[in-house]
């Protein structure tokens, strides 16, 4: 039997804020057409998924109701473990296994990236499922593309820790690889934390690091600004607690 694929498909980036804009003006129509047809899903949050296919229905109407879709998801990793158990990601790949495509899709943005679905594509090579990348957005590819900074070179490094003092050693930790390699350095945090972290970031960097926010990505009203850490101490900027921002440096 054929094995049926993977499918990657892109998410917005407006999870979790009110602005739910048109999904064509994000979203490629090839993307949202793809996501219409298929009858078998997993994901972070069945909830998330199902207000997304209410909003790809609006554009191009489902192959099946919504309620005879198959949705199942992502399993939670086993306390001290940073991924789940492989048996138990085999088994959600089924459907493909039996011939059916299969959708992924992420809380927002792109699937497997800054995401746990890249445990799924992982099982996915390792069974020989086909696996299929659609275009979407990414929050950190148009952060770096936006900052100006390098982007020849350059790491997502994720979140940083929460303690004060262990936030500030990892930035200057990152600062200083980044200063040998001419390496951006990509990190996120939960939003309500935004200001935390900016504070910490301009607390912990050189003057003459150059620091890009971004802010919103895709949203109304979304904005990026890049400069010297010594200019946004100057002329410093309020974050909202409610919108996802993408922060990047450079070391000068």
């Amino acid at each position: 039997m054929t094995s049926g694929r993977l499918i990657l498909v892109p998410n917005t980036l407006d999870f979790g804020t009110a602005a739910a804009g048109d999904l064509t003006e994000v979203l490629p129509l090839a993307a949202i057409r793809t996501a219409a047809g298929l009858g078998h899903w997993v994901a972070e949050n069945a909830k998330t998924l199902r207000a997304f296919l209410k909003r790809v229905d609006a554009v191009q109407p489902l192959a099946r109701p919504l309620q005879a879709i198959a949705i199942v998801e992502m399993p939670r990793p086993p306390k001290g473990a940073t991924a789940p158990a492989a048996a138990p990601l085999d088994a959600l790949l089924a459907p493909a296994l039996a011939g059916e495509d299969l959708g992924l899709m992420s809380e927002a943005g792109m699937p497997a990236i800054a995401d746990p679905g890249a445990e799924l594509v992982r099982a996915a090579h390792r069974l020989q499922v086909p696996v299929l990348a659609l275009p979407g957005p990414s929050s950190l590819l148009l952060a770096l593309a936006s900052s100006g900074l390098n982007g020849q070179s350059f790491a997502f490094v994720g979140y940083l820790p929460v303690d004060a003092a262990a936030r500030a050693t990892r930035i200057r930790e990152l600062e200083t690889l980044s200063r040998r390699t001419a390496q951006t350095q990509l990190v996120i945090e939960t939003p309500y934390r935004n200001e935390a972290l900016l504070a910490g970031l301009l607390a912990a960097l050189s003057p003459q690091t150059r620091l890009s926010v971004s802010c919103g990505l895709t949203l109304p009203g979304g904005w990026t600004r890049s400069d010297t850490v010594a200019h946004w101490k100057a002329a410093p900027a309020t974050l909202p607690k409610d919108i996802p921002a993408v922060f990047a440096f450079l070391a000068g």
